[in-house]
């Protein structure tokens, strides 16, 4: 029986080596962690992971921001003997500040959209070749509140550098399952999960409100209610939207 294999960028911190967690821990996995930095500790010690059954580590090196990573990454997956990809999660990411649009900055704005929207694009042009061999492809691109254009939906925070960013990768996503008939692809939102991307979002919040009425979801929590949603995802269910942890379809 061929292995599940299973791609998460941003896989050394966060929701990333949440879901890695999750997915490491089932039986007969191969779970691919790509992150900007293979040699940094907090990747070193995804190796220590607890494994289910005929389980294993892939760590490979690939930067959002650095556009011939993802090809590179593939290549060397294919070196070691990975034909096929079962599910790719797109979750590398950043949100470092959070300017007005009187206030954001070109740099701030490009910060955001290489790795948000370019590193999307590229990791999914670099797996396209093994999702294919996929029998149950699943694309996964994790999605933000952050990037709602519903204006009474939209958090007011001032997200004039993150939320463009993540507009353009809700939108490219549902364009991918529109165009690939064979893959499903949908966008997943984690939920304002306890991460330090969340707490840079939580100071946008507090600059426009004096009270801050809002619980943070563990990573834990997050993360198994988004392996549930995965699991059970199909086109005709999940293919083109925009999916809560929780399992419910939220609105753009």
């Amino acid at each position: 029986m061929a292995s599940t294999v299973v791609l998460i960028s941003g896989a050394n911190r966060g929701l990333g080596k949440g879901l890695l967690e999750l997915y490491l821990a089932k039986p007969n996995h191969i779970v691919i962690a790509a992150n900007r930095n293979p040699d940094h500790p907090t990747s070193k010690a995804l190796a220590q992971l607890p494994k289910g059954e005929d389980s294993r580590l892939i760590v490979i090196k690939v930067d959002a921001s650095v556009e011939s990573d993802a090809s590179e990454g593939i290549k060397q997956l294919i070196a070691q003997g990975i034909d096929h990809i079962d599910i790719a999660i797109a979750n590398a990411g950043v949100l470092y500040c959070v300017p007005k649009v009187s206030e954001v900055k070109t740099e701030e704005l490009q910060g955001h959209l290489t790795p948000n929207v370019f590193g999307v694009v590229w990791l999914f042009q670099a797996a396209l070749p093994l999702l294919k061999n996929s029998t149950n492809p699943k694309w996964i691109t994790l999605g933000s509140v952050g990037g709602k254009i519903v204006p009474r939906d939209q958090p007011d925070v001032p997200h004039a550098a993150y939320g463009p960013s993540k507009v353009a990768a809700h939108w490219i996503t549902k364009r991918i399952d529109k165009e690939e008939d064979w893959l499903t692809a949908f966008v997943l939102s984690p939920g304002l999960a306890d991460t330090d991307m969340a707490r840079v979002a939580l100071k946008g919040l507090s600059s426009v409100k004096d009270k801050i009425p809002v619980q943070l979801v563990p990573v834990e929590e997050s993360c198994k209610g988004m392996v549930k949603v995965i699991d059970v995802a199909t086109k005709a269910t999940h293919g083109g939207r925009f999916m809560t942890y929780t399992g419910d379809e939220d609105t753009w």
